[in-house]
């Protein structure tokens, strides 16, 4: 079976560090061209300044892999689909709930593979974890998502804009985890988002939400954080606390705990290729969802200037 020509969109610290290793190691696809009007791109691989560009002139490819900020994806993501090429969008899926619905309609359409890549779902913890609580009683969750954004984004503009989240970009990842591995759907409750007097998207953010049974989920999200980072999420049950850690990596249970290798890109697009060559999507705005809640209901604080 022929590997599946696939261009990457965007060439920024995502596409380098994560993208193109997960690319080359895996049989299923060849990396056949990259886009980007700010890059250069890699050596030995065709690079066009433009998806227009890439599609007048070549090489021809099945798919692409949009890395791009969220508030442009829209467009090449249609533009991609129009054409028949299958289309990986980096979390989150877009800026907008309504705009990932008419992506996914649209794919439906032209029977065109649609990924909206969750990549902490992949964290070598996280199947475990969900395996683990679906038969155990939920009594209470923590989620600790607390992160330096100058070590992470350092310059990165639009992720303070509208449609960028601020402190919600790494906080979404949480959220894909939580709606992932417990069993029942939560919605919010409550909410308090922390914007700098110059940004238009949060620094730090406070959740409260309760699953349909009653327990009570609460998060923490601080862009502030300096020194170690924390990626933790922790879950009270009949049975024990059960703790993800390293941002999934590793799962503490009553028995004991498991470290896990850095497989979240690796299996993205082993579900890619394998949505791919089943003809199928998956177009899960579950945790997008709950970001667009607590922008809906969150009470706004301001705190001081940020600056990088």
């Amino acid at each position: 079976m022929d590997p599946i020509r696939i261009a990457i969109i965007g060439i920024g610290k995502i596409a380098r560090d994560q993208h193109v290793p997960a690319i080359r190691g895996n049989s299923a696809f060849s990396l056949a061209a990259t886009v980007s009007p700010h890059d250069a791109g890699l050596d030995g691989v065709p690079h066009h300044a433009s998806l227009d560009e890439l599609l007048e002139q070549g090489p021809a490819v099945d798919a692409v892999a949009l890395c791009t900020p969220p508030q442009v994806r829209y467009d090449l993501a249609a533009q991609a689909l129009a054409k028949g090429i299958h289309v990986f969008l980096e979390k989150p899926p877009g800026a907008t709930l309504a705009e990932v619905a008419a992506l996914s309609a649209r794919a439906d359409k032209v029977g065109a593979s649609l990924f909206a890549a969750w990549h902490s779902r992949f964290a070598a913890g996280v199947a475990p974890a969900r395996a683990w609580l679906a038969e155990r009683r939920i009594d209470k969750v923590s989620i600790i998502w607390r992160e330096d954004v100058r070590v992470w984004h350092p310059g990165q503009a639009w992720i303070w804009q509208p449609g960028g989240l601020g402190v919600f970009d790494p906080g979404i990842n949480a959220l894909s985890i939580a709606t992932h591995i417990l069993p029942r759907p939560f919605f919010l409750k409550d909410a308090t988002l922390v914007l700098p007097e110059n940004r238009a998207a949060p620094i730090a953010a406070d959740m409260l939400f309760r699953d349909t049974a009653g327990a009570e989920i609460h998060m923490d999200l601080d862009w502030r954080q300096t020194g170690p980072q924390s990626w933790d999420i922790i879950v009270e049950t009949d049975a024990g606390p059960l703790k993800l850690s390293h941002g999934g990596a590793v799962l503490s249970l009553p028995s004991g705990t498991e470290h896990g290798e850095d497989i979240e890109y690796a299996g993205l697009y082993s579900r890619f290729a394998t949505l791919i060559r089943g003809g199928r999507s998956d177009v899960d705005t579950d945790p997008l969802r709950l970001v667009a809640d607590a922008f809906l209901r969150g009470k706004r604080e301001t705190t001081d200037a940020f600056h990088d």
